[in-house]
């Protein structure tokens, strides 16, 4: 039987480039995020070169009772998930913690963190069922150093850090790997949605050098995820060349 990865954020970015790659590997797919016409898309081109099963939720990660009835609709069969990539994640603003928008610092830890939260409590208990699995979660540089006007999300990828340390030691006795990735700059729509809609504004983040790519970041996963079963990488960060730290990255 083909083994079931579910990726969160899967309409973009990383989390796009990832059900691609696993699809490429045989995966069936749990495919999950808020615009549906992509999810759908994707799903469709995934069926048509791969041939693989997959279904597709639209949701948001930060509604808990959202998260918690599509997942309740999967059939026993899908429910044994084998990888779990925790993507779905944002930035929204780069103002310093005396200027934030509050809504803009509730989005943030709603998705980051809660959102993590929600999805992860419900597929690892189906992983202890089965006495297996693989949770992966998208931590970011700037959960290892702060930067100026960084603070909240900063402060959400710290957490993540420490929930997938803590994750590691709670789901071990399980036989359940966790694994976090720690990208630095990665050309996608991060730095739109950062910088609500203004395209000209996210390019100059990455202007002067080449910035890592959603491809980067999933080949690197596939890596972390296919290796032996007594192997476990639990921490990695990568970043471009250029970028010697988060520092770099505040180019807003």
């Amino acid at each position: 039987m083909s083994k079931i990865a579910l990726i969160t954020g899967a309409t973009s970015g990383i989390g796009e480039a990832c059900a691609s790659l696993f699809a490429s590997y045989r995966y069936n797919l749990i495919l999950t995020g808020r615009r549906t016409e992509r999810l759908n898309q994707l799903a469709q081109d995934l069926k048509l070169q791969f041939g693989v099963e997959i279904i597709t939720l639209t949701l948001d990660v930060r509604n808990k009772s959202e998260v918690e009835a599509a997942l309740k609709t999967l059939g026993d069969d899908w429910k044994a998930v084998d990888v779990l990539i925790n993507n779905a994640g944002l930035s929204q603003g780069l103002d310093p913690i005396q200027d934030g928008n509050t809504d803009d610092w509730d989005t943030m830890i709603d998705t980051n963190v809660k959102g993590l939260l929600y999805v992860t409590k419900i597929v690892s208990n189906w992983m202890i069922l089965r006495k297996e699995g693989h949770i992966v979660n998208l931590g970011s540089i700037a959960g290892k150093e702060v930067y100026q006007n960084g603070n909240v999300y900063c402060a959400t990828k710290f957490a993540v850090d420490a929930l997938n340390k803590a994750m590691r030691i709670d789901l071990l006795p399980y036989g359940i790997k966790v694994s976090a990735i720690h990208p630095g700059a990665v050309e996608t729509e991060f730095s739109e949605v950062r910088f609500k809609g203004d395209t000209e504004r996210a390019k100059q983040v990455y202007a002067g050098y080449a910035p890592l790519v959603a491809q980067d970041i999933a080949e690197t996963i596939w890596f972390m995820v296919s290796r032996p079963k007594h192997v476990n990488i639990s921490d990695l960060v990568i970043t471009p060349l250029a970028q010697a730290s988060a520092l770099y990255w505040n180019k807003g």
